[in-house]
């Protein structure tokens, strides 16, 4: 199986003298799964999950996706890398919302170099394939939660991701709304998409995940998979 995410050593200190948030933690994540990272407030998982980003760097260690070094690249280059092979789904949306719902899908394809009517059809498809294809017009503001974090995930799969991250995707919802982009987080997964999740909801992570691990002070300390602990 190739590896999407290996992570050798890694740890995160924000000075030099104190404790690690995270690590030093050794990890790696294969194509098609999904992986579920669950812990307490604190427990490091937002740093896990912005170190596989290039949001943040390691103080020691090596961070690699899609068989990239990415702790390495400068800030130009990792951003490219970025909207290339890594998709991120916010808590928080993160739409604009004085762009429609097409636009918003459209534009990290756009910013990659995409020609506006690859990146539309990719927009249309991916519209079509998460139920949202009637809200292309309307802008994010006249949308449900539910419906604004299916714009999100369009978003981050526009141009086709190695990776796609998910931050606490169902954590600003109702448990309506929760309960229908943990089945599109499911979808997603069974069709082949690597995933991430971050989530303080056992029943998300068992529901969406093939394997889960737990951090408590930016520690390891659990990796099971459906066919048990790792």
């Amino acid at each position: 199986m190739r590896q999407v995410i290996e992570l050798e050593g890694v740890a995160k200190r924000y000075d030099s003298t104190g404790t690690p948030v995270l690590g030093p933690l050794t990890l790696s994540v294969g194509q098609g799964e999904a992986l579920a990272v669950t812990g307490p407030s604190g427990s490091g998982k937002s740093t896990l999950l912005n170190l596989v980003a290039g949001l943040d760097k390691p103080t020691e260690g090596a961070v690699f996706v899609a068989g990239r070094r990415i702790d390495r690249l400068g800030e130009h280059a990792l951003a490219t890398f970025r909207r290339r092979h890594i998709g991120i789904a916010f808590q928080f949306f993160n739409l604009l919302d004085d762009l429609t719902v097409a636009d918003n899908i459209r534009l990290p394809a756009q910013l990659t170099g995409v020609g506006r009517r690859k990146a539309a059809a990719r927009a249309e498809e991916l519209m079509e394939m998460l139920g949202i294809q009637r809200h292309a017009r309307a802008y994010p503001g006249r949308l449900s939660g539910g419906e604004r974090q299916r714009v999100g995930v369009a978003r981050a799969l526009v141009n086709w991701p190695a990776l796609l991250l998910a931050d606490e995707p169902t954590g600003a919802l109702d448990s309506a709304a929760g309960h229908d982009v943990r089945d599109l987080l499911t979808d997603l997964h069974r069709a082949g998409q690597t995933l991430v999740l971050v989530t303080h909801d056992p029943a998300l992570a068992e529901a969406c995940a093939s394997r889960t691990i737990h951090l408590v002070d930016g520690r390891l300390t659990r990796d099971t998979c459906a066919r048990g602990v790792r």
